[in-house]
C-alpha cells in the first residue's frame, strides 16, 4: 500500500470527536481519514489516546469503546514506531527548521514511511520539511 499522506494527531481528533462546535473540521477530517491511504506513528498513536480521553471545548472525550474502535481502525494502517532513528532525525530536523521536537519527530516518521504529505495544523502551511509537505487541511475553512 502506498502511503499518501501522514496524519497528525489533530487530525484524528476532529475525525474522531464528531463535534458540533468543530462540525466542518469534522467533516474535512473524516473525509481523509475514510478517503486516503494514510499512515501514522506510535507517536500520533499516543497522543491521540491521550487526547481523546480528555474532555476538549466544544466535544466530549471519547467513550472508552469508541476509542477501542479508532484504535481498531488506525492498526489497519501502517505505523511508524518511535525508536532510536526517529529520536534521532527529530533531533535533528527540529535544530534544521527549529520546529519543536515532537512535530520534527512526526515529520521524520512521514518521510521513513514515504509521504510526502503531512497533514496538520500545527506548522507552516506548504512548507517543505525535507521529502515532506506540511499542509493544512483546514484553513480554507
Amino acid at each position: 500500500m502506498r502511503n499518501e499522506c501522514f496524519l497528525d494527531t489533530n487530525v484524528l481528533i476532529y475525525a474522531a470527536s464528531g463535534s458540533e462546535h468543530e462540525r466542518r473540521k469534522f467533516e474535512v477530517a473524516r473525509d481523509i481519514v475514510t478517503t486516503r491511504d494514510f499512515c501514522l506513528s506510535a507517536q500520533v498513536l499516543a497522543e491521540f489516546c491521550a487526547s481523546a480521553e480528555r474532555v476538549r471545548p466544544g466535544g466530549a472525550r471519547l467513550s472508552p469503546s469508541e476509542l477501542d474502535r479508532w484504535l481498531a481502525l488506525l492498526s489497519d494502517y501502517e505505523i511508524a514506531p518511535v525508536d532510536s532513528t526517529i529520536v534521532v532525525a527529530g533531533v535533528l530536523l527540529s535544530r534544521r527548521y527549529r520546529i519543536s521536537y515532537w512535530d520534527a519527530a512526526i515529520v521524520a516518521a512521514a518521510e521513513r514511511l514515504g509521504a510526502p504529505i503531512l497533514y496538520t495544523e500545527d506548522l507552516n502551511h506548504g512548507q517543505k520539511y525535507g521529502a515532506v509537505t506540511a499542509l493544512n487541511p483546514f484553513l480554507a475553512l
